[in-house]
């Protein structure tokens, strides 16, 4: 859990009570505006997933292997466990459906909130943040699975040292999206083997029961769908660093060397956040590289950068709002390169705040550990 420095909210007992109001009432309102003027667009990718559980359970085929790029509609591309996730779900009858999975989407967000290793006022921060991000309010509309991996980087954040809570967290995930597997990287480099165990037991038991539940094609199908999506550089409103560059005039090789040498980047400082920083930042480093190491970009993944956010703002770097707003200002006039921006901002500045207290303490003490942990 952080043990930084307290957030500077807590000497302000007015703003205090102030501050939950606030908060609770802009999410409502903004959220609530945008629901309701979803239309049809309501549960876009809900749908997808519920009608993937109903052809479960009537014996169809799951997958349809002819999707050749993401983000159509009614397209089905997660893996099989995910498709039990959704099950209770699509036994309900509509419009039921979508507003039970919807309220599953903001129970998870909340309950992700709650459970943040910062201090209260911060946790409202979050919220209030939540409610002004257009990323965060378009994967409700949407139904988005980005509130269930926020609860689950959540829970491995606050509990890292409980290997049963972490493993478990990790692996669902992984089950939800490909992306956080990178966390398994991170606990393996930072030698948590309990928790990687704990995580593979889960990945393996969820795929025994997805095998027994939906048949050994449904694995091969997943994995054709996998292997023929093709061109995320030039699929639209994708924006990945090569995408954005395709967008603003780029060749589509010139776009995907520059997504090549992201991804490479984004590995490296993985791995280097790993050993050398603090774990936490190792952790929330790996969780935000999870959605910059996507071919495919959604702007509703923004959404998550609210976690290296609590992290900064829990320090004081209220700057660091300006993170999750910028994602939402890009509809009124920024450009789309905001977007890659916005999370390598979030990946490097827990970075840099975290080696400065040990840059400081080497100074005084030369020959310290370069690895010791910012958070003693």
């Amino acid at each position: 859990m952080t043990t930084g420095r307290l957030s500077r909210l807590r000497g302000a007992p007015v703003l205090g009570r102030v501050l939950p109001v606030v908060a609770v009432a802009v999410a409502v309102m903004v959220v609530g505006a945008v629901l309701a003027n979803a239309g049809p667009t309501m549960g876009f990718d809900a749908r997808a997933y519920l009608d993937a559980a109903r052809r479960l359970l009537d014996g169809g085929v799951l997958y349809d292997t002819s999707i050749d790029q993401a983000g159509a509609a009614g397209l089905y591309y997660y893996s099989p466990p995910f498709t039990l996730l959704a099950v209770p779900f699509a036994l309900l009858q509509a419009p039921l459906d979508i507003a039970g999975w919807t309220a599953a989407l903001l129970a998870a967000f909340l309950v992700g909130v709650a459970v943040l290793p910062v201090s209260r006022p911060v946790r409202w921060l979050i919220v209030l943040l939540a409610g002004l991000s257009w990323p965060f309010a378009y994967a409700i509309k949407l139904g988005q699975v980005g509130p269930i991996l926020f609860l689950c980087f959540a829970i491995g954040w606050r509990w890292m040292d409980r290997p049963v809570r972490l493993g478990a967290a990790m692996a669902i995930g992984t089950i939800v999206k490909l992306q956080p597997g990178i966390l398994f990287v991170w606990a393996i480099l930072t030698r948590r083997w309990a928790a990687v165990g704990v995580g593979l037991v889960v990945l393996g038991a969820a795929a025994v029961i997805a095998t027994v539940v939906c048949g050994v094609d449904a694995w091969a199908a997943w994995l054709t769908i996998l292997r023929s999506i093709s061109a995320p550089i030039t699929t639209p409103h994708n924006f990945t660093p090569g995408a954005v560059a395709y967008q603003v005039g780029l060749g589509e090789g010139q776009a995907t060397a520059i997504q090549a040498v992201n991804t490479l980047a984004v590995l490296g400082i993985v791995l280097w956040a790993a050993v050398r920083t603090s774990p936490t930042v190792g952790y929330l480093t790996a969780a935000t590289a999870s959605q910059l190491l996507s071919p495919v970009l959604w702007d509703h993944y923004a959404m998550l950068l609210l976690l290296p956010t609590a992290w900064l703002l829990e320090r004081g770097r209220w700057w660091s709002a300006v993170i999750p707003l910028s994602t939402s200002i890009v509809l009124i006039w920024l450009p789309p390169v905001v977007y890659p921006i916005a999370f390598w901002v979030a990946l490097l500045a827990p970075i840099a705040i975290d080696a400065r207290p040990v840059r400081r303490l080497r100074a005084q003490r030369p020959g310290l550990d370069p690895v010791l942990s910012s958070e003693t």
